[in-house]
Order: structure tokens, then C-alpha cells, then sequence
């Protein structure tokens, strides 16, 4: 028999920062065990049409280090069974902005390292952004951020308050571009419904796409929405406010000659756009 048989396994090298996690779990073994869950809402609540492809990637040691240690503190599993004082949340009465679908975190970062008298709950089932996120908001001791793990329209639906929401920001969604997926996009009437019900009067909801036809969408289904007002005195898309970082994606894009456009709505009181009723949207 070899020596090597017979010889005490060597510990593995500590993982370098930024080095790919391989691990090989064992059936049923979560991947992070106190991190965010696979699928949080599991079969609480019917399956609808989803807006969102979850997207499977590495996550590296960093992100995975950020995920075991802050997720416990600074995360929330859209289980849909409980509702959320976002009070107690983020230890202060701080206005709360929502942001839905974050990618790897960079401009969420930035954008509550700008405005520390805003929380921001930023959405996402990317796991390696989660952890991204995670970890960009302890290194720049930013305290007004928190990171969902599931589906927005479950945490809108089942998790949040009236008026509890003081903005939605939606940035660079899916696009759907196949006709017979347009149903999947985000902004949609019903959404809007939802989401009107949920944000403060005067709440500014903010959406930015570089697929112009979902822009035109965009558009068309936020000014016929009775709650919501464009910011716009022409009726159009918006300039790219300050606010709004400049994300290494939306760059590549413009490089590529790609369009962006930004949309800047408010939402009103109920009844103060009688005089423009709602029209459903063509394509969707």
C-alpha cells in the first residue's frame, strides 16, 4: 500500500481575496449556511410569470466572507411572511429609497456614500452581487444599506407598508427584447399599482434602460399610470441626473453607441390626475 494512503491530508491554502469559492456541498447542504437563502418566499405563494432570470456565477472568498458575517445583521430573505419595519431595520427614521436589481453594487455604493440621510434596501438574486455589495458597504462604513435577497414584487406585496417608501429606483432591468417575453418585463401597470401604493406622495420613482423600445414601454405605461407624473415638462425622458452614477456597464454601453435614457416620475396624491385617464399600454 502507498505511504501516500496512509499519510494525514494536508490543509488546503487559505483563499486569496477575490479568489473563486469552489466548494462541493453535500444534498441539501445550503450554500451559505448563514447567508441568504436559495429560494426564501419556497412554495409559500403561486409561481407568477417572473421579470427576473436569476444568473449563476462564482462568488469569490470576499464576497462569500461578507455573506457569512453580515448577511445575519444586514440582510433580509423575501420570505413574504412577515412585514417589515424598516425602522427597526436601519435604526433610524431616514427616508427609505427601494432599488431593484443592483448587479455587483458599485452604484448603489456610491449613491449612499453620497446621500448618508437616505436608506436605501437594494434588491437582487445575484449572489456574488449580494456579497459585492456586502462588502463595498463595510469598507466605506456605509449604514444606510441593506441587502434583499428574492423577489421584489413578494417583498412590495407581502413585506411592506403603505406609504412606507420615500422612491424606487429600477435600474438597466431585463429587457425582454423577444415579443412573446414583453409580458416579463417589470414596469408594467400592475406593478405600478402596486408600487403607487406603497410609495409616499411625492415619491420619486427613477428608471434608466439602454433597450430603447422598453424605454418608449417605460414611458408610455408611467404617463398613463393615474399616480405617477413625469418630472418632465415635455412629457420625455430625463437627463441622467447627478445622482445616478455612471455604472462601468452603462459606459460599455454608450462606447458601443447604445441610448440610455432616464425616467423621472412622482408620485401624486390620489384623484389629481382625473383629467387623464389610463390607458393600457401597447406591446406589453
Amino acid at each position: 500500500m502507498s505511504d501516500s494512503l496512509n499519510a494525514p491530508e494536508a490543509s488546503p491554502p487559505p483563499h486569496a481575496p477575490g479568489v473563486s469559492v469552489r466548494h462541493t456541498r453535500a444534498k441539501g447542504e445550503p450554500r451559505f449556511p448563514d447567508g441568504p437563502s436559495a429560494d426564501p418566499a419556497g412554495s409559500h405563494f403561486e409561481r407568477r410569470i417572473r421579470s427576473f432570470q436569476p444568473r449563476r456565477s462564482r462568488v469569490t472568498s470576499g464576497q462569500a466572507d461578507a455573506l457569512q458575517r453580515m448577511w445575519p445583521t444586514w440582510g433580509l430573505d423575501i420570505d413574504g411572511q412577515d412585514t417589515i419595519d424598516l425602522g427597526e431595520m436601519f435604526g433610524n427614521d431616514h427616508p427609505v429609497v427601494l432599488e431593484i436589481g443592483f448587479g455587483m453594487g458599485e452604484a448603489t455604493a456610491q449613491m449612499a456614500a453620497a446621500e448618508p440621510g437616505t436608506n436605501i434596501l437594494a434588491v437582487d438574486v445575484h449572489t456574488p452581487g449580494q456579497g459585492n455589495l456586502l462588502n463595498l458597504a463595510e469598507q466605506q462604513k456605509l449604514s444606510n444599506v441593506r441587502v434583499g435577497n428574492g423577489d421584489a414584487i413578494i417583498l412590495l406585496r407581502e413585506m411592506l407598508t403603505e406609504d412606507s417608501l420615500a422612491g424606487l429606483r429600477v435600474y438597466f432591468p431585463d429587457p425582454w427584447p423577444k415579443k412573446r417575453h414583453h409580458k416579463r418585463r417589470l414596469i408594467q401597470p400592475e406593478f405600478l399599482d402596486l408600487v403607487a401604493a406603497r410609495l409616499k406622495p411625492s415619491a420619486l420613482v427613477h428608471c434608466a434602460t439602454d433597450w430603447e423600445p422598453y424605454a418608449e414601454q417605460m414611458l408610455e405605461v408611467l404617463t398613463a399610470h393615474p399616480d405617477f407624473e413625469n418630472t418632465q415638462a415635455d412629457g420625455g425622458f430625463a437627463s441622467r441626473p447627478d445622482f445616478r452614477p455612471l455604472t462601468r456597464f452603462e459606459g460599455q454601453g454608450l462606447e458601443k453607441g447604445h441610448v440610455v435614457n432616464d425616467l423621472l416620475f412622482h408620485r401624486v396624491q390620489h384623484g389629481d390626475r382625473t383629467d387623464r385617464p389610463a390607458q393600457p399600454p401597447t406591446g406589453a
